[in-house]
């Protein structure tokens, strides 16, 4: 199985890593060894594949004005990264990314996408594609805006996607002056169920970096996981145990509560109905409702803070409404000063310097 011949490392990081590296995930994972990587392999083909295939490919100029940290686009700014491949067990009818991401990634300067073979664009027989299946098969036709450059360009990159292609394993490749790593992938088509199965063709693709973006589960370790539902167990956003009973002042959203499925719009839809299932439960409690000790609460309310949120409020990892709009400010601020960003994130370290700061002025 891939998991076992892939283990994290420097040189294969899991997608999310990186996402927690360029938008300053308290996490603070490393930041990928982009400085040192010519081609760079995506195992995946969903919007983070493509999010962070643009974040790679992406001049740091142009992505100065958003809330991107100073500190990735200096990194980003040393990057040596030449091409992308985002690789996918199956066709472009079956990829998961959305037409918004694709044409993104299509759209970026000074950057092209290597053309497809038209016959993989063709629809099997019989069946019709739906409209999102046409949207993103019609960009696929039309391409990069960019073209390849005539003669030699030290700032063109390029991308491709790998389409019916399975990774099976990977080897390092020490001595190569092509590649620190040969990453070896089964050829598969599409069987009578849509399933992707083998067709005994293989290739080996060299790269210098893996980035691995699978799975359509939530972490299996969460506590009130349901390997069935692939999610942590829930009605409308309230945690409920083995025999269905809600839990008291318990809540999950996002891909915890629904598994990994929707765009970023869809988990902040998400978001917010469970906010506002969090305050209707505040002024009026669940009937039944337990608390995750087991006792039975009834129609008790909360009368206090629980012991989590009081201890994370005194380590800084939880914060009110009022910091938070602090927060908000100086960010803002601090973007302005910068020459017009929307914000300048804080890391969490900088984000307690700044609260003591301002209770001492206080």
């Amino acid at each position: 199985m891939l998991h076992a011949a892939l283990p994290p490392s420097e040189r294969c990081i899991p997608a999310l890593d990186v996402v927690h590296w360029y938008t300053n995930h308290p996490s603070q994972p490393k930041a990928p060894p982009i400085d040192n990587s010519r081609h760079v392999s995506i195992i995946g083909q969903g919007n983070v594949s493509l999010d962070v295939a643009r974040m790679v490919l992406s001049r740091p100029e142009d992505l100065r004005r958003f809330d991107i940290p100073e500190r990735v686009l200096a990194h980003l700014a040393k990057s040596t990264v030449k091409h992308v491949s985002i690789i996918g067990r199956r066709g472009p009818y079956e990829a998961a990314f959305t037409a918004k991401e694709l044409r993104e990634l299509l759209d970026l300067p000074g950057v092209v996408m290597n053309p497809l073979p038209p016959e993989i664009l063709q629809p099997n027989e019989g069946i019709k594609p739906t409209r999102q299946q046409s949207r993103i098969v019609s960009l696929l036709h039309r391409g990069s805006k960019e073209t390849t450059p005539k003669g030699p360009s030290e700032d063109f990159r390029s991308w491709s996607l790998e389409f019916f292609r399975s990774p099976t394993g990977v080897v390092p490749t020490p001595n190569s002056a092509l590649s620190n790593l040969e990453l070896s992938l089964a050829h598969t088509t599409l069987d009578p169920n849509n399933k992707a199965v083998p067709t005994g063709a293989t290739s080996i693709l060299p790269t210098d970096l893996i980035i691995t973006s699978l799975g359509h589960r939530s972490e299996p370790t969460t506590h009130w996981y349901d390997p069935g539902l692939g999610h942590v167990r829930n009605v409308s956003g309230r945690v409920v145990d083995e025999r269905g009973d809600v839990l008291r002042n318990v809540y999950t959203s996002g891909w915890a509560s629904t598994g990994a499925k929707g765009v970023l719009a869809t988990t902040m839809m998400n978001a917010y109905d469970v906010a506002q299932t969090l305050l209707l439960d505040a002024q009026n409690p669940v009937p039944g409702a337990r608390s995750v000790m087991g006792e039975d609460v009834g129609e008790a309310a909360l009368e206090e803070l629980p012991e989590e949120v009081k201890s994370g409020l005194q380590l800084s990892r939880v914060i009110t409404h009022e910091a938070w709009k602090r927060i908000d400010e100086e960010e803002v601020r601090r973007g302005a000063a910068l020459g017009g960003k929307e914000r300048e994130r804080m890391d969490w370290s900088e984000v307690d310097q700044y609260l003591q700061q301002k209770a001492r002025v206080a």
